[in-house]
């Protein structure tokens, strides 16, 4: 099968952030691997495993193409005006708050992000864990991680540094900076929480291989949240919010689950009780990059067959949240 995935917005391969990114590179290497031809158009960037082009603003995006492409999988809502004209799908991403109707053919990445358009359907991101090494299940630990993009307020940096400041533990913060303009005046004093900007790969390794445990308290419908399967595969329990995906990704055996910033940090304190064994395992068992690329292929067959993934465009049956969910 010849496959395209396409991402206008995306750099390849992504280095430090870039979650849709890492997402397509897995899938992509995955389908390449059992002899599919892989194909993207994304802004920029080079892969050893598949061939790139890159887009052009200036010229419509079905004449990118390539012109024997068997199925287009797009990993955002397409630009006004723009079209795909033989077999395609979509992923959702994010949260699609802009949008009342999405295409047939679209792919949730959670049952939460699913429900939230009448749809039953979804497919959860899954991790080529040989990026990631074996992790060290018996080491020692001290202090709590948060990672994420610590500017946006969404995901709640406050909230983890309270967290970590009742439960009496450090914080490593990857993904931020102690003095924050970009999204909002933040500034943090605290020297408890270390701040370790923009992680590329090893370094997120060495720091979510010593970690108790990932203090993740967002305030938004999380779609799905690499985080948290990365932050088990190294036998991390959870400690976060009831929002979005996380009750669907974080059993009660493998992290905790409150609005509440005491009843997090008292589980901080007591995180001893939950197994990295554990932990690790749930998270190879079920975000891996073969189960996810599994699930693709035969949507990808779907629609080849003619089929849409949906009979109705999936319309939002709850509205957009209007500000930032609960957290004391």
């Amino acid at each position: 099968m010849k496959v395209v995935l396409l991402n206008i917005y995306a750099t390849l391969p992504a280095e430090r952030y870039g979650g849709v990114e890492r997402i397509m590179w897995w899938l992509g290497r995955d389908l390449a691997s059992r002899g599919h031809e892989v194909s993207y158009l994304v802004l920029d960037g080079s892969c050893p495993f598949a061939r790139v082009i890159r887009y052009d603003r200036r010229r419509p995006l079905d004449a990118q193409l390539p012109a024997d492409a068997d199925v287009v999988h797009v990993q955002h809502i397409l630009p006004r005006g723009e079209s795909i004209g033989r077999p395609h799908l979509h992923t959702l991403h994010g949260s699609g708050s802009r949008f009342v109707e999405l295409d047939r053919n679209t792919v949730f990445i959670s049952r939460e992000q699913a429900g939230r358009f009448g749809s039953r359907s979804f497919i959860h991101n899954g991790v080529d864990w040989r990026d990631y090494g074996p992790p060290a299940l018996e080491a020692s630990r001290t202090g709590l991680h948060f990672l994420g993009d610590a500017a946006w307020k969404v995901k709640n940096l406050r909230g983890a540094i309270r967290v970590a400041r009742l439960a009496g533990e450090e914080l490593h913060v990857a993904g931020g900076s102690r003095l924050n303009f970009r999204m909002g005046f933040r500034l943090t004093l605290s020297q408890k929480v270390r701040f370790h900007g923009w992680v590329g790969q090893e370094q997120k390794r060495r720091i979510l291989a010593g970690s108790k445990g990932l203090v993740y308290p967002v305030r938004w419908r999380e779609p799905f949240g690499l985080a948290l399967v990365e932050s088990l595969y190294f036998g991390c329990p959870v400690f976060g919010t009831p929002y979005g995906s996380l009750p669907e990704i974080v059993p009660p055996d493998v992290g905790f689950l409150s609005a509440s910033s005491e009843e997090l940090a008292e589980a901080v304190r007591d995180a001893a009780r939950m197994d990295p064994r554990r932990c690790h395992a749930h998270a190879v068992a079920r975000f891996g990059v073969r189960a996810m690329a599994d699930k693709y292929l035969e949507a990808y067959e779907r629609v080849l067959a003619g089929e849409t993934l949906h009979a109705e465009r999936p319309r939002r049956i709850h509205p957009p949240d209007a500000g930032l969910l609960p957290f004391d």
